[in-house]
C-alpha cells in the first residue's frame, strides 16, 4: 500500500482544497508545489467571496451559491485542525445605483434572491446612509448579505497548518504516490489565462465593514486593517507580475467610489495571472488522458473552494461523480 494515498501538484488555493478535504475523510495527502505556496495567482490580496447576481439562473450559479453557504463551516474546520486564522468574515457587500434603469434591475434581482438564495442572503435595496460606502448618484444602493470575505495569505496559510495537522505534507518536493490530481494553475492550462492587478491601502477601522463593488472594481476591507482594491483583467501582457498605470486607474476608481479611502496610502502593488480554462469556468474532475484535474479558478478560486474540494474528494477518494456539468474537465 501507498504511504500516501493522495498526491496534489500546486499548493494554490484549489490544491490545497482538494488536498484538506481529502485529509478531513482520514487521506494521507502529499501537496508539491515547487514554487511554494500561493506562488501563483492564489497568493493575491483580494479574497472576495461574492455570489452572482440572482437571475439568469443555471447550475453553474446554484453550484457557486452552494459553495458561499459552505464558506463558513469549511472556514472554521480548517481554522480548527490547524489553529491559524484564515481571515474569514462574511461582512456583505453595497454596491451603487447610478440611475432609474440599475435601480428597477436591483429590485427585481431583490424578489429573485427570496426565491433563488433560500434565506441565505437577502439582495436589499436601501437609501445610502453616512459612513462608510460608495458614492451612488441616485442616492440609493443595494446591500448583498450573502457576500464574505477571507484573506488570500492568510487563509492558504491556515490550509496548510490544517493539513499538515492531519499528518499531511505541503513541500516543494516529492514523489507522487497514490492518486494525483493536477491543480498547476496557469501552467496546467498551457498558459492560459488572464493578468490582474490590485493593491492594498492602510485603513484601520474599517476591518467589519462591507465589501463595495462598482464599474468592475471591488474594495475588500480585511481584518488586519488594510483594503484591497481591485481588478484589472488583461489578456495581453508584457510583464506578467508587474504593475502600471492600469493599476494606478483602478486606485483612483476605487478613491473615487469609497470617499473614505482619500489619503489611505498604498501599501502593495500585487499582479499576476490568474488560470482561465478556455470554457470559462471551473475545470474539475478527469481530463482526457484519465488525470485527475482541478484547475481554471480565474476569479473564483477562492468561492469555490470548499465545494470543488468536497466534489474532488468524493470521486478520488470514494469514485463518485458529483461535478456539476458546467464545470467537467
Amino acid at each position: 500500500m501507498a504511504r500516501i494515498d493522495v498526491t496534489v501538484r500546486g499548493a494554490g488555493v484549489l490544491g490545497l482544497a482538494c488536498a484538506w478535504s481529502c485529509a478531513e475523510r482520514g487521506a494521507r495527502v502529499r501537496v508539491v508545489d515547487p514554487f511554494g505556496v500561493g506562488a501563483g495567482a492564489s497568493g493575491g490580496v483580494m479574497g472576495a467571496l461574492s455570489p452572482h447576481a440572482p437571475e439568469g439562473w443555471d447550475e453553474g450559479k446554484a453550484a457557486q451559491l452552494e459553495s458561499l453557504r459552505m464558506q463558513e463551516g469549511f472556514w472554521a474546520r480548517v481554522r480548527e485542525a490547524g489553529e491559524e486564522d484564515p481571515g474569514y468574515a462574511r461582512t456583505g457587500r453595497l454596491m451603487p445605483m447610478a440611475d432609474e434603469k440599475g435601480l428597477e434591475a436591483a429590485r427585481r434581482r431583490e424578489v429573485a434572491a427570496r426565491e433563488l438564495w433560500g434565506g441565505s442572503g437577502e439582495w436589499r435595496v436601501e437609501p445610502v446612509a453616512e459612513g462608510w460606502g460608495p458614492v451612488s448618484a441616485s442616492g440609493v444602493r443595494v446591500r448583498d448579505t450573502l457576500a464574505a470575505r477571507v484573506a488570500p495569505r492568510r487563509g492558504l496559510s491556515a490550509l496548510v497548518a490544517a493539513i499538515r495537522a492531519k499528518g499531511g505534507e505541503v513541500v516543494r518536493d516529492g514523489a507522487e504516490e497514490g492518486a494525483v490530481i493536477l491543480a498547476t494553475g496557469v501552467a496546467g492550462l498551457g498558459g492560459a489565462g488572464v493578468k490582474g492587478q490590485a493593491a492594498v491601502l492602510r485603513l484601520p477601522g474599517v476591518e467589519a465593514e462591507p465589501q463595495v463593488y462598482a464599474g468592475g472594481v471591488y474594495v475588500v476591507p480585511h481584518a488586519d486593517g488594510t483594503v484591497a482594491v481591485g481588478s484589472t483583467a488583461e489578456k495581453e501582457w508584457s510583464d506578467p507580475t508587474g504593475t502600471d498605470e492600469k493599476l494606478e486607474a483602478v486606485i483612483a476608481k476605487a478613491r473615487a467610489l469609497v470617499p473614505a479611502l482619500g489619503e489611505a496610502p498604498v501599501v502593495e502593488r500585487w499582479a499576476a495571472v490568474r488560470p482561465r480554462a478556455a470554457t470559462g469556468q471551473l475545470w474539475l474532475g478527469r481530463d482526457e488522458s484519465g488525470a485527475f484535474v482541478a484547475n481554471g479558478g480565474f476569479r473564483t478560486g477562492f468561492g469555490m473552494a470548499p465545494l470543488a474540494g468536497r466534489w474532488m474528494a468524493d470521486l478520488v477518494l470514494e469514485g463518485r461523480d458529483a461535478i456539476t456539468a458546467a464545470f467537467r474537465a
